[in-house]
């Protein structure tokens, strides 16, 4: 049995894992900024490297940075995000007729 509060306050349900599409812009997000930073921060002293040194040490600070600091945060506003939208949005039966059967369901 629900109760009134639990009529007005529903539970948010748990937002699932990201899509592949999603993780991708998320870690593009996370990525292209951090690698711009240590670029612009310790470009001139890059330039002295070799490529395969560059290479090494950007993903040795960039890693670490987007794995641990900037992905976590990310995953927390994708979850806000979606719960803004499903808090906003009205409840659906799952299917779009009117009459709340779907003819075109098989099965």
């Amino acid at each position: 049995m629900t109760t009134p509060d639990r009529q007005l306050n529903p539970r948010p349900a748990a937002a699932g894992p990201p899509t592949k599409h999603q993780l991708a812009l998320m870690i593009w997000v996370a990525v292209f900024p951090t690698l711009t930073l240590v670029n612009l921060a310790l470009g001139d002293w890059l330039g002295t490297l070799t490529p395969v040194l560059r290479t090494f040490v950007l993903a040795t600070i960039a890693v670490p940075i987007v794995i641990y600091g900037l992905m976590p945060q990310l995953h927390k506003l994708r979850i806000r995000i979606l719960a803004r939208a499903t808090s906003h949005s009205p409840p659906s039966s799952g299917c779009p007729s009117v009459s709340g059967s779907c003819p075109s369901a098989l099965g």
